[in-house]
């Protein structure tokens, strides 16, 4: 059951140490970081088999990799157009 779901774990844990970083007061690395496990998630969707994605697949094909791509480029504009905390 596990093997099926490779790629949504390793996402699932890029995402996870994102978060992390960002709880631990480094916003834009884990807003970036967030948005790279999303793209990554969109990429295992875009490249992989239906049968090896698991829990990726929700919708037809293109629909879930247009999602996650376009939300994982907002997440990564957003690391890099957000201002730092002034000094």
């Amino acid at each position: 059951m596990i093997r099926r779901q490779w790629p949504l774990l390793l996402a699932l844990g890029f995402a996870a140490l994102g978060l992390l970083l960002v709880a631990l007061d480094g916003f834009r690395i884990g807003c970036g970081l967030l948005g790279f496990a999303v793209l990554l998630a969109g990429a295992a969707r875009a490249f992989l088999p239906t049968r090896r994605v698991g829990l990726l697949v929700v919708r037809s094909r293109s629909f879930d990799v247009l999602l996650l791509l376009v939300m994982g480029v907002a997440l990564v504009v957003l690391a890099v157009v957000v201002p730092g905390p002034r000094q």
